[in-house]
């Protein structure tokens, strides 16, 4: 599992510290007395949970750093406005906001590409368009466009769309004070809990915690399925201490999740 660690220049990822929730909570409870400090604890304490996130993403970004700093924005805004009163897992409220600013820059600078043909038919059928209803005032169908330009249906439907921007699933669309309701939450997956979720990326963050040995064993043992005796001849050490090893990792994942 280690050697699927985001790198980061300048930062020696596996020093970053991981804070309790007691320890969390005393330090909110430090910050919103107005103790500066506390924040900057708070910040170093939950990197590895923007390193976590940003995971998904480095396939298909090749600077990693400035999504690394993009993700500490959306970590700060989460840290700022986070409430004790809320009775929630701060990692189940930083994960939407962090995961918001990832995609709002990832939209903003990675425009979708659209063919300069495809922009040419969607320009000529709107210029199609225009023409018909300063003539008749009726703005003609999508199939009189398509028949005007002797193509298919479906290609100017494409071209058409193709103009349109990007929406992020973190957008929102409606708030009146209080809670605000974004496009993900009217397109939630049902058939997938949200607990599920942090619950998956609370195990991320203790697996990250253990030491390389203890991921790589883990790895091998219930990602690629080898035995222990497979993994002990790699590494040269005992199958029992194999198995000491990966009982240790185990109990220590379940000592963070329970």
């Amino acid at each position: 599992m280690s050697k699927y660690k985001v790198e980061i220049s300048g930062i020696d990822t596996s020093s970053i510290p991981v804070l309790s929730n007691e320890e969390m909570n005393t330090l909110f409870s430090r910050l919103h007395q107005g103790d500066l400090e506390a924040r900057d604890l708070l910040v170093e304490g939950n990197l590895k949970l923007v390193l976590s996130i940003l995971k998904r993403f480095q396939h298909r970004v090749e600077n990693m750093d400035d999504l690394f700093q993009i993700g500490c924005v959306g970590l700060l805004k989460a840290i700022d406005n986070f409430d004790l009163s809320h009775e929630v897992k701060f990692s189940t409220y930083a994960v939407p906001m962090i995961l918001g600013e990832v995609r709002r820059y990832l939209r903003d600078n990675n425009s979708v590409r659209v063919s300069r043909s495809v922009r040419d038919i969607a320009y000529k059928a709107l210029k199609y368009k225009e023409q018909v209803y300063t003539q008749t005032g009726v703005e003609p169908s999508l199939d009189d466009v398509a028949a005007y330009l002797n193509i298919s249906l479906f290609d100017v439907v494409q071209a058409l769309d193709s103009l349109r921007e990007p929406v992020s699933m973190f957008e929102p669309i409606y708030s009146d004070g209080g809670d605000t309701i974004y496009l993900f939450d009217q397109i939630e997956d049902k058939s997938t809990n949200s607990n599920e979720i942090s619950m998956r990326i609370a195990l991320d963050e203790a697996i990250q915690n253990l030491e390389d040995r203890e991921q790589y064993i883990l790895d091998e043992r219930f990602v690629i399925g080898k035995t222990q005796m497979e993994i002990a001849e790699e590494l040269q050490i005992s199958q029992a201490q194999v198995s000491r090893i990966e009982k240790g990792a185990i109990k220590q994942l379940k000592k963070v999740l329970k």
